[in-house]
């Protein structure tokens, strides 16, 4: 007979398809679906009932969701005991709850410029979470939290000793980004009871930090990356954690994200001028012509076409990009970045593009068609990332046939593979980084190896069913006995 279903409450800030601000939403959109749906024998022969559990945000997308209330409490705070309303939903079978209180409420955006406000917000829906698990029959194996927005869930449920479900609930944090801490959180935490830690394993700046205390208290802490696990270990990556996490690294793994397959599918996407798949790329020559014109460029299907996909920010890498295209100017390419972010940045590329206006082309936005066109067109996808816990875009290159030069980082080293599916440079350098490119531009004047670059990265397995896969085996470890 198959063992009782493992539950698992999964708290996100943010989540695919009701409300989305970056890659977090389409992790907490796209995992607890993916292990609900592993096969029982992925799952050794052990269900996983996973449900989620979100803010209910001013602006969310809830509109056509049929909601039903399905609890009221109130959490205290400063003497007071402010209401809080549980809503339930389903998403594709699976049960998702939206938590509403007077700190969500009142604030007009999903993440604000105030971090003091965004700290209350947090914290009231981090402890409405466990308020809810008390008011509910159905109580997790699991709580699974993501970042600093849902870690004080994790610090709540372990400081209360006297808390009926510190025992028996086990703790699990994945680690999104580790510079984002959450900042000093003494008020909140003050405010809503929460006593930090007596630790000196966490240094003393930390305690009152929602982030650390989160990582303080799980059982297990996942990376977004089996090579950012390792980095944010280092004194580089581990914005002065590195100490607390190395004492703690048995504990600490690395699981790449998924994508979401059937949003990003080149023999489907109707996006593109021309659909294609591995075994016939022809569509992708449509597809660049279609996309040189668009942009005013020269149509001319022997020019590689280079392009940036993203945030605009140092973090990515964007500000040695002028100094690389310099580097290689006496080469034939075309270049495209499509983003925003960064003002000054911003300011760079459009005098970049002013600069080489027969080569380059800024477009200083967010336009989800043209990004996908930009995907199934362009020969190669630059990601000179300083640091980058997974990413998403390479792998989305990869799936269209757009080879990726990368930074070796993160998931950048985990997911491109040198001399097969990409091309990988050591350091965040102008200098290194054209080496690079170099190197994919003489491999691009020979069709046969650039095609067999093409599908070898079509061919890798970006599934969240392999991410889920080994989840699940992490769930496992921390109910057994």
């Amino acid at each position: 007979m198959k063992a009782d279903a493992l539950k698992v409450l999964f708290l996100a800030a943010e989540a695919e398809p009701f409300v989305k601000v970056g890659g977090l939403a389409d992790v907490a959109g796209s995992l607890p679906l993916a292990l609900r749906n592993l096969s029982s024998k992925d799952n050794s022969d052990r269900k996983l009932d996973v449900r989620l559990v979100l803010p209910l945000h001013r602006v969310m997308a809830t509109e056509s969701a049929t909601m039903r209330q399905v609890a009221e409490f109130t959490v205290y705070r400063l003497g007071r005991n402010l209401p809080a309303r549980v809503f339930e939903t389903s998403l594709a079978g699976m049960p998702v709850y939206f938590i509403s209180g007077e700190p969500i409420s009142s604030a007009t955006s999903i993440y604000s410029q105030d971090p003091a406000q965004d700290r209350e917000k947090f914290t009231f829906f981090s402890l409405a979470a466990l308020e809810m698990i008390r008011n509910m029959t159905w109580k997790p194996d699991i709580i699974h939290a993501n970042d600093w927005h849902t870690a004080l869930a994790l610090y709540a449920l372990r400081s209360r000793l006297s808390d009926p479900m510190n025992g028996g609930t086990r703790c699990m944090l994945t680690l999104h980004n580790l510079p984002y801490l959450g900042g000093d959180g003494t008020d909140e935490l003050a405010a809503y009871g929460l006593i930090p830690p007596i630790d000196e394993a966490l240094p003393e700046w930390a305690r009152t930090q929602p982030l650390p205390l989160g990582l303080w208290s799980a059982d297990e802490v996942v990376a977004v990356s089996p090579t950012y696990a390792h980095e944010i270990l280092t004194p580089e990556f581990g914005c002065g954690l590195e100490e607390f996490l190395d004492n703690r690294s048995a504990s600490i793994s690395g699981i790449l994200n998924g994508l979401d397959l059937a949003a990003w599918d080149p023999e489907t996407d109707k996006c593109l001028s021309g659909n294609f798949s591995a075994a016939n790329l022809t569509g992708r020559s449509t597809n660049k012509a279609a996309l040189q014109k668009q942009l005013r460029l020269r149509v001319d299907p022997s020019i590689p076409m280079l392009a940036m996909i993203g945030r605009i920010d140092r973090q990515k890498g964007v500000d040695i990009i002028p100094e690389v295209l310099h580097q290689i100017n006496e080469l034939p390419w075309q270049f495209v970045v499509l983003g925003s972010g960064d003002p000054d940045l911003e300011n760079t590329l459009r005098a970049l593009e002013l600069e080489y206006p027969e080569r380059i082309r800024s477009v200083i936005r967010f336009d989800a068609q043209l990004g996908h066109s930009i995907y199934g067109g362009a020969d190669m996808l630059l990601m000179p990332s300083r640091y980058e816990p997974c990413g998403l875009a390479q792998m989305i290159a990869m799936r269209y046939g757009c080879v990726p030069v990368v930074h070796a980082t993160g998931g950048l080293k985990d997911t491109v593979e040198e001399g097969k599916t990409g091309f990988l440079f050591e350091a965040a350098e102008a200098a290194t980084m054209q080496e690079a490119i170099r190197r994919a531009l003489s491999t691009y004047t020979s069709p046969g190896k650039w095609g067999k670059f093409q599908r070898n990265g079509m061919a890798k397995d970006f599934s969240w069913s392999r991410s889920a896969a080994q989840y699940a085996a992490l769930y496992q470890s921390l109910i057994l006995p």
